[in-house]
């Protein structure tokens, strides 16, 4: 009988009891069917992890902050202007979807700035990127205005029991204005959701 067809009648607390029964046995009659269990056992916890908790989500929501730009800055200039740290240990396959958001005040002049989401993750010693290139740009402008920058991204490279930074990064393309450009209630949010399929 094949471990997938066993765990179709075997509950979790059948695995257990069996386990428990095995390592109350001699040591030489535990090897005899002792693999095929605990084969069989594995693929139940692993199907009950897909089964049981199924298309699970969860919501985090990171702190507003704000960034000046001073009119001083170069292009390719890069500054940090949101962040977030996620843990997937306790998820399967998953896929998360992040939101930014945030509020541009820029003094007369002309601005292009760059955003795009950066992930590093434990081991990795350099950050890359995550979706396309957002472009905020306004040319030209003779007086100050305030705009609200949003995008999506998707990431569905996740490996399991990894924990990572993602961070949204502005980066300076053009600017010659009369002041600091203000990246205030900068904020990034994320769904992370679970694949139901193993």
């Amino acid at each position: 009988v094949s471990g997938r067809l066993f765990c179709m009648n075997l509950s979790k607390s059948s695995c257990e009891s069996i386990e428990n029964y095995l390592n109350g046995r001699p040591a030489e009659s535990k090897e005899s069917g002792a693999a095929q269990v605990c084969n069989a056992c594995s693929i139940c916890r692993e199907e009950e992890k897909c089964i049981l908790h199924p298309n699970r989500v969860s919501l985090k929501c990171g702190t507003s902050l704000s960034t000046n730009i001073p009119a001083a800055a170069e292009a390719g200039d890069v500054f940090n202007v949101a962040n977030l740290n996620i843990d997937t240990s306790k998820y399967h396959d998953p896929c998360i979807w992040f939101e930014f958001a945030g509020n541009i005040l820029t003094a007369s002049g002309t601005v292009t700035l760059n955003f795009q989401i950066f992930k590093q993750c434990k081991y990795q010693s350099a950050a890359f990127p995550v979706g396309p290139v957002w472009t905020f740009s306004r040319l030209g402008a003779t007086v100050g205005e305030s705009n609200v920058l949003t995008f999506s991204v998707c990431d569905c490279d996740v490996c399991e029991s990894e924990c990572c930074n993602y961070s949204v990064v502005a980066t300076v393309e053009t600017l010659d204005t009369e002041g600091a450009v203000e990246i205030n209630n900068a904020a990034l949010t994320v769904l992370v959701v679970d694949n139901p399929h193993c």
